[in-house]
């Protein structure tokens, strides 16, 4: 008989996600500096209330969410072909989220009738 060549991770060296003390370690203190960075951001756009820092308060607040998937995750809660879905798309969407902040907001964007240097 042949042996299966894709062999999981965890059988290797008897460890997984699910449960791991240190992974959970590293996505509460994510979780700590990401709430700390949404805050500050929340602040920043109540104090300016431009829509460019509206735009980043949620790039960053998607972020946070990221780091509560990955938690989830760790924890038995989200399952990983889940968590994959959900961690790519929210990659993509912080990404599509700050470039339309840049596009839009800066110095000779589309729309913006100012000729800038």
């Amino acid at each position: 008989m042949t042996q299966p060549i894709a062999v999981p991770l965890s059988t290797l060296d008897g460890r997984s996600v699910e449960g791991s003390l240190p992974l959970l370690a590293v996505a509460v203190v994510a979780g700590i500096g990401t709430g700390t960075l949404f805050a500050v951001s929340v602040v920043a756009y109540r104090r300016r209330r431009e829509t460019q820092y509206r735009l980043i308060a949620l790039a960053v607040g998607v972020l946070l969410f990221r780091s509560v998937v990955g938690a989830g995750t760790i924890l038995g809660i989200v399952p990983m072909p889940v968590h994959h879905f959900l961690e790519y798309s929210l990659d993509f969407s912080i990404a599509a989220i700050v470039l339309y902040a840049v596009y839009t907001h800066a110095p000779g964007a589309v729309g913006d009738d100012t000729a800038s240097d």
